[in-house]
């Protein structure tokens, strides 16, 4: 009953949308007039249903019954923020001891690997310059250290399988069912990589990151139906409640959205130069700089460490334990003050004044009343210095939310992920890159975007 109540409220507010916009129903139908749009779309959603339908798959030797709601795995998720974070990220995936278990993650962390020693390491940064070729490189790269990676985690994860839930081995855990399982695990994430490559290819949006936001927001229903039940059957809530948090949740995204849209314009006069019989440049552009460069990676990274005091749970039980609660004060203040922290890291690594400086006065431009050279790089570090300020401080915000909806709504665990972390920071920025992708094909092909103003707020 409560699942065709939660149904039935999506389908109340979807309804409602479309009866208020009716350029909106104009706009769907103009892009399903587009053939080779609609062709991309349905690809995309095929491939999309290919991998949901993997993630229920579960590995040969394992029994599916014993890892339903109540089992050990299941509590483990929910008393473990890491696993259970996993597990969303997975599409659930990790809980149901799937082929598809350990999804992308071992491949985003190898990225961020290979990332990080492009940063650091100069042979690599060199080879991150060498165009096509060296982009080919690096993602072969990339792929062997998601492999090595993969070698790491699998056993590991058969392992926790073996101790939380011993039972579930049909014909027991033994080393060749350990090796047999990694294998399969192996080329699950491998052949994952390989769906999101063909929907980048030929379907609509990045499709590692679409991937990832759809096993977040398969868990949204889930969920929801879980906090519903705790309104309704434990008597802390009614029906108003949830559609207050509904109300909150739909206010975060806005925040969100907001602030990941947000960029300071930096004028840029270029000089009038004549080749041939034409002339280029004279006229001024504008360098957006966002406000939250960082993205994502200032969350990921503190929260991957928040997981280190756990180590010492032997040695100095009342420490870890403190930074064992999600929901306790040290746990959030430190992790806020390592987001900002990482923020300004990661900014000052991605964001180079100075490259931008000399790749300006190359081209015979400048910022109008600043010094070419040194000046023009310390005018772009100090507004980058300025906008990050704030971009960190939401960030810190995003980062703790779902402790507060937990603590303060008394919002279930599973629930209070969508309401900041990576989980949401990961759909809102997947959300408006497809959602970019559709409206350029539509306005190539003079159709109205997806707003009023024929282009996604924001962007430009």
């Amino acid at each position: 009953m409560k699942s065709y109540l939660v149904v039935g409220i999506l389908l109340v507010i979807i309804i409602a949308l479309l009866a208020t916009n009716k350029k909106l129903v104009e706009t769907f139908k103009n892009i399903f007039k587009i053939e080779d749009l609609r062709r991309r779309l349905t690809y995309t959603c095929l491939l999309i249903l290919i991998y949901r339908l993997g993630c229920y798959v579960v590995i040969p030797g394992i029994n599916p019954n014993m890892l339903g709601e109540g089992s050990a795995l299941a509590n483990q998720m929910d008393s473990n923020s890491l696993l259970g974070l996993l597990n969303v990220f997975s599409g659930g995936a990790f809980a149901n001891a799937a082929i598809f278990a350990l999804g992308v993650m071992p491949y985003i962390t190898a990225s961020i690997i290979i990332q990080l020693l492009g940063m650091m390491v100069p042979a690599v940064q060199k080879l991150m310059k060498e165009g096509e070729s060296g982009r080919r490189k690096m993602n072969q790269w990339t792929r062997l250290l998601t492999i090595g990676v993969l070698l790491l985690q699998g056993p590991t994860y058969v392992a926790n399988l073996a101790h939380q839930v011993p039972q579930a081995f049909v014909y027991g855990n033994s080393f060749g069912f350990t090796m047999y399982a990694t294998v399969i695990l192996i080329a699950g994430t491998m052949f994952i990589m390989w769906l999101g490559e063909k929907i980048t290819d030929k379907g609509v949006g990045n499709g590692i990151s679409l991937i990832i936001m759809i096993g977040i927001v398969a868990r949204l229903p889930h969920a929801l139906l879980a906090e519903l039940s705790a309104r309704l059957n434990t008597g802390t809530g009614s029906i108003i409640m949830i559609l207050f948090e509904l109300a909150l949740l739909f206010l975060v995204f806005l925040a969100t959205i907001a602030v990941v849209q947000a960029t300071r314009n930096v004028p840029v006069q270029y000089g009038k130069r004549i080749i041939g019989n034409k002339q280029y440049g004279g006229q001024r552009q504008f360098i957006p700089l966002k406000m939250n460069a960082a993205n994502v990676m200032p969350i990921i990274f503190a929260q991957a460490l928040m997981f280190i005091p756990m180590l010492f749970t032997s040695i100095a039980p009342g420490f870890a334990g403190a930074f064992a609660n999600m929901t306790g004060f040290w746990y959030n203040f430190t992790l806020a003050l390592m987001v900002v922290a990482f923020t300004y890291f990661y900014t000052a690594i991605i964001i180079n004044p100075n490259q931008m400086a000399e790749d300006m006065k190359r081209n015979n431009g400048f910022i109008p009343g600043v010094k070419p050279g040194k000046s023009t790089a310390s005018y772009i570090d100090d507004i980058m210095t300025r906008i990050t300020l704030p971009g960190s401080i939401f960030l810190a915000i995003v980062a703790i939310l779902p402790a507060l909806a937990m603590k303060f709504l008394g919002i279930q665990q599973a629930f209070a992920y969508f309401y900041g972390g990576t989980s949401l920071l990961i759909m809102v920025g997947v959300i408006l890159d497809t959602l970019q992708q559709i409206e350029s094909h539509l306005l190539n092909r003079h159709y109205d975007g997806l707003m009023k103003t024929g282009r996604i707020q924001g962007r430009h």
